[in-house]
């Protein structure tokens, strides 16, 4: 009797925890599809440097400087690959788990951003496209949602320290 109580008392709380959770994810509304040309231009900046070296030395600063590892570089072609891991574990999901779930019970973990660059000479100037994309993972290591970031103004904030960087190397500082 003592344990069906318990037991009874456990899912009563559990129950009233998760509906008052609930109340605290509001919908998110969803961005408008973009078309292929228009996720390209977002992801794509001209730089008017004619240096094709330059141009990439700035990417891996700016992507160090950023907490990304880089991972390849072939200067031939103009390509890089890079990655950052951000542990975004809710401390309150992981004590849930711990008082109510199982062993196997998953959360979000980690967050990987994988990041890739196309470095060309375009004339006088050379052209940069980047794409990220971002993977959550949970505490076993395994993929919940892989996603392209396709928010303008994210990019916009990385061709900016891209200039910037390119300027301090121009100018020797």
């Amino acid at each position: 009797m003592v344990k069906s109580m318990r037991k009874l008392t456990k899912y009563c709380f559990v129950l009233v925890a998760l509906s008052m959770l609930t109340g605290c994810f509001g919908s998110r509304v969803p961005l408008p599809a973009r078309s292929q040309l228009e996720v390209r231009q977002m992801q794509t900046h001209v730089f008017d440097v004619s240096d094709f070296k330059l141009v990439m030395k700035a990417m891996l600063n700016v992507l160090q400087d950023e907490g990304f590892v880089v991972r390849n570089v072939h200067l031939d072609l103009g390509f890089l690959t890079s990655t950052k891991e951000v542990d975004v574990e809710d401390k309150s999901s992981r004590l849930w788990t711990a008082v109510f779930g199982t062993p196997d019970t998953r959360w979000q973990k980690t967050q990987v951003i994988d990041a890739t660059a196309n470095i060309t000479e375009h004339g006088k100037q050379t052209k940069v496209r980047v794409n990220f994309q971002i993977k959550q993972l949970d505490n076993f290591g395994n993929v919940i949602t892989v996603s392209q970031i396709q928010e303008a103004v994210y990019y916009q904030d990385f061709f900016s320290k891209v200039s910037k960087s390119i300027f301090i190397q121009e100018e020797g500082i």
